[in-house]
């Protein structure tokens, strides 16, 4: 059957079609939607775990065990999960295992533009790289495959583009794969360092078999046009690029299987052209591999080491043809910088500590991190996930060897709380932090489209569970009752004295907020009648609802505007506004 899939979903749907049992995943752009379409194929087990180490373990634990397991990550997500990764590489597999990473070249939603090939150099592990939707569904298969055959886990390296971009896609029927006997075996499973030195020389082994079975895979093919000089060897959406933009003025040799690198079949191809170039996105991964052959080439010396390419970007290196602005329609695309929504709950405590002159905050990934943008302004770094409090640590004890009187607040999201916030705020009670750590829970994994986490009660596969109850949990860690302060951010009052109690201590002092993300389905529908309006005979267009950075509020020939269309009804305008000019309107609904 012929069907229209993301690669995403054809990633999800060659999991399924090739019988994996187990899959695990932490969302993260661009991968997010991967485990999403796995949860509805109901042969599979999924999860949303609490960060990308316990996906990769949960995975692991069920190779080891017999079964066919995946996990998915974004990019940054595998450096959370190097430390089973390397480790995994030694060990290798029973049931097949198979590392779905998202790389996301020009920053679309990330805190850095990073090339994930060098973990398949460093871990010693085999990886493919599809460049449409159809491959994805086959290369998925072919990394199960090559799984088991070689006793490896393998990386399958996708970027956004190949994520997101649609193409039609043969599929097929799913092949039932039972899980494989497990056998008690420490030598290849526990990995003392008397067992991890004889699996090195094992790892390094299965390298040179792989790199023999990379050279003939069909996964890597050479694709000649007659009369054409240049030689062009890409992968990844940057083969798609390359087709594009030169047609059949170029060869191609395609590279699917990237590591180990297919050495002589790229000695074969360079034979056969007059001129090399090496079309690929990020780091000259592939060149650099090229020119240690002594294989002269063109490709980072022209082609950029940062943002996305694209068939104009290419067209020009090769050829020498100007590119268009903006996309190759020569459209530029309308800006639309990221910003809270209306009614996000994260903006009162923000607006809260943006007047605050005497506070540092350090800020993490999740919507919060735009309150570093004006007009709030609120936020001094974004390092990765958790950082918020562990920065905070680190920066408090640093203001108080300068003998500076400044609170530092570190700020983390309920889904970051459990994905690595917990270790911090851990070592904040242990070492006499005195920071104030603040938990926005919005009961949701917000920015990467709404997944349940730990504190949702809901799993990914829709069975009610357990919600892990944020207050106690940070009691458990040591917080003392005392210094834990719930607060509905709507309310001004509320968030403003909680804010100060934190202010006075002289202890680790956490604030929860409790109010859930405007986005939620329920949420949109009980709020759906209440919007805020101006009273223009009041309102003397002082600004003061503008600093909250709400999208719903403008000024418009010299009136403050307030578009009932987005307006939840929040009231943190009402609250702020100093002649009273802004009130409510409508119903709440159950």
């Amino acid at each position: 059957m012929k069907v229209i899939l993301t690669g995403n979903e054809a990633v999800a749907r060659g999991a399924w079609e090739a019988g994996c049992h187990v899959a695990a995943a932490y969302p993260g752009t661009p991968s997010t939607e991967i485990l999403e379409n796995v949860s509805t194929y109901r042969e599979m087990y999924s999860e949303w775990s609490p960060n990308e180490k316990v996906a990769l373990e949960v995975a692991s634990g069920a190779s080891m065990a017999g079964a066919r397991a995946m996990c998915a990550m974004k990019h940054v997500g595998l450096n959370v999960a190097a430390d089973p990764l390397f480790t995994m590489s030694y060990i290798g597999v029973n049931g097949g295992l198979v590392i779905v990473d998202a790389d996301d070249p020009g920053l679309f939603s990330s805190q850095n533009e990073q090339d994930n090939r060098w973990y398949a150099l460093h871990a010693k592990l085999p990886m493919l790289e599809p460049s449409d939707s159809q491959e994805c569904l086959d290369f998925m298969k072919a990394a199960f495959d090559i799984s088991e055959q070689f006793d490896t886990p393998v990386l399958l390296r996708l970027t956004t583009r190949i994520c997101h971009s649609k193409g039609v896609v043969r599929t097929g029927e799913r092949t039932e794969r039972p899980v494989r006997a497990y056998n008690r075996n420490p030598a290849k499973n526990a990995m003392l360092p008397a067992f991890a030195k004889a699996k090195h020389y094992m790892v390094e082994k299965r390298l040179e078999e792989m790199r023999s079975f990379a050279e003939s895979s069909p996964l890597n093919y050479i694709e000649m046009n007659e009369g054409a000089k240049i030689g062009v060897v890409a992968n990844g959406v940057g083969f798609q690029y390359a087709m594009e933009a030169l047609g059949d003025r170029a060869s191609y040799l395609k590279i699917g299987f990237t590591w180990p690198f297919p050495r002589k079949l790229v000695r074969e191809f360079a034979a056969k052209v007059e001129t090399l170039w090496v079309v690929e996105e990020n780091d000259p991964f592939m060149e650099q591999e090229i020119r240690a052959m002594g294989i002269p080439c063109s490709g980072k010396d022209v082609l950029p080491l940062v943002d996305e390419l694209s068939q104009a970007l290419v067209a020009k290196a090769v050829l020498g043809t100007e590119p268009g602005p903006g996309t190759e329609t020569g459209i530029m695309p309308p800006n639309r910088p990221p910003l809270l929504c209306p009614g996000c709950p994260h903006r009162g405590l923000l607006f809260l500590l943006s007047g605050k002159k005497d506070v540092v905050v350090t800020g993490d990934i999740g919507c919060y991190g735009l309150g570093s943008m004006p007009p709030l302004n609120v936020g001094e770094s974004t390092i990765c996930m958790g950082a918020g409090f562990s920065a905070a640590i680190g920066f408090q004890k640093a203001l108080e060897k300068a003998g500076k009187d400044r609170k530092v607040f570190g700020i983390l999201g309920d889904s970051t709380f459990f994905h690595s916030g917990i270790t911090g705020l851990i070592d904040a009670v242990v070492n006499k932090s005195r920071g104030v750590f603040v938990i926005l829970d919005n009961r949701i994994t917000a920015m990467t489209g709404q997944q349940h986490n730990p504190g949702t009660g809901v799993t990914l596969m829709g069975e009610e569970t357990a919600a892990l109850d944020i207050p106690k949990l940070c009691e458990a860690c040591g917080v003392k009752s005392g210094n834990i302060h719930v607060v509905d951010p709507y309310d001004l009052k509320a968030a403003k004295k909680a804010v100060d109690l934190a202010m006075a201590a002289d202890e680790t002092t956490v604030i929860v907020t409790n109010r859930p993300c405007a986005l939620i389905k329920d949420v949109q529908r009980a709020r759906s009648d209440l919007f805020c309006t101006v009273d223009h005979e009041k309102c003397v267009v002082c600004g003061a609802c503008l600093n909250l950075g709400c999208p719903a509020i403008t000024k418009k020939d010299g009136r403050i505007v307030i578009d009932p269309v987005p307006c939840n009804g929040c009231g943190l305008c009402v609250q702020i506004c100093p002649k009273q000019a802004i009130s409510r309107e409508g119903e709440l609904h159950d």
